[in-house]
């Protein structure tokens, strides 16, 4: 019986106080500190803390770039923020729709009303009763508190935002490439990108929205940006190689897609022939590898290079 009020006890206490990412701040230059999540799928262990969000210190406020999956982590994470330098977050910039990088920004909306920037299909894809799969898959003590709060300026072609000093480009690829609807953000007087989803490294990236054309136009963009500082949207490498492991998995990923077209390997042959299996010691290579192939196949199938 004892045992069974203790549970009972310690139970409610991780419900009243919310789950416990133990988060810590990467110091990625003088001006720039990330929440860099794990390299896995999002679970009711992890708590949805897999994507990466990144404070920039203008000196004034804090900007940042994407939010965490959700209010538990911005929360979290912002207390972190404080003990560097107590500044309130002015503007978040949210880069894709999908939810483990957005989330979040509802407990920024809230405890600062900081203006929302960032991409429309967030606005156009959900409403304020809309159940991501945050909502679905995560305890409650998580998810709670979480909102879905609306983007304030929706960003359809390249723009600056010019906050105490710091230039914040925000450039959209204007194609399908990680999603429906991509944006990148340049920094230049720190010489810090922040590519989101479009770059991954330590794990195998998921495309099941994306394009492997619009991956590697993306890449290309992002390339002829003068950058020290890297910070993908998944991983734990923001260096200026950071973009490697993307490059190389969608730049081979197109080639044997088409060699094997050209070979008429069927798609129901096609994960059996190509195994990409440089990657096969990255995280998610079992659970996200075959789909990708599968996918490139179809996009690939009537391809023709322009």
């Amino acid at each position: 019986m004892k045992k069974t009020i203790s549970s009972i006890l310690i139970l409610g206490t991780v419900s009243l106080f919310g789950f416990d990412y133990k988060l810590k701040p990467e110091k990625v230059n003088e001006n720039t500190w990330c929440f860099l999540g794990k390299l896995e799928a999002p679970s009711k262990q992890n708590g949805g803390f897999m994507s990466n969000h990144c404070y920039v210190n203008t000196g004034k406020s804090y900007v940042l770039i994407d939010s965490g999956g959700t209010y538990e982590i911005a929360k979290q994470a912002y207390e972190q923020m404080q003990k560097i330098a107590n500044l309130p977050v002015d503007t978040v910039i949210l880069t894709h729709e999908h939810d483990d990088h957005w989330l979040g920004a509802s407990f920024h909306k809230e405890k600062f009303n900081s203006k929302l920037v960032g991409t429309s299909a967030i606005n156009k894809h959900y409403e304020e009763n809309s159940k991501t799969r945050m909502f679905k898959m995560l305890t409650p003590d998580a998810i709670k508190n979480t909102k879905i709060v609306k983007i304030d300026k929706e960003i359809k072609e390249p723009t600056i935002l010019n906050i105490n000093g710091f230039e914040f480009q925000i450039i959209p690829v204007g194609t399908k490439a990680h999603t429906s609807d991509d944006l990148f953000v340049y920094v230049p007087q720190i010489k810090t990108l922040f590519s989101s989803d479009l770059v991954m490294n330590g794990r195998i990236t998921s495309n099941r929205d994306g394009s492997v054309i619009g991956q590697l136009k993306a890449i290309k963009m992002i390339e002829e940006m003068d950058y020290k500082n890297l910070v993908p949207g998944h991983g734990l490498d923001t260096s200026k190689n950071a973009i490697n492991e993307t490059k190389q998995y969608f730049t081979l990923l197109k080639q044997r897609v088409l060699e094997a077209i050209e070979e008429d390997v069927g798609v129901e042959n096609i994960t059996k022939v190509i195994k990409m299996e440089e990657f096969k010691n990255k995280a998610l290579y079992d659970e996200l590898n075959s789909r990708n192939v599968f996918d490139a196949y179809r996009e690939l199938e009537f391809y023709e290079e322009e």
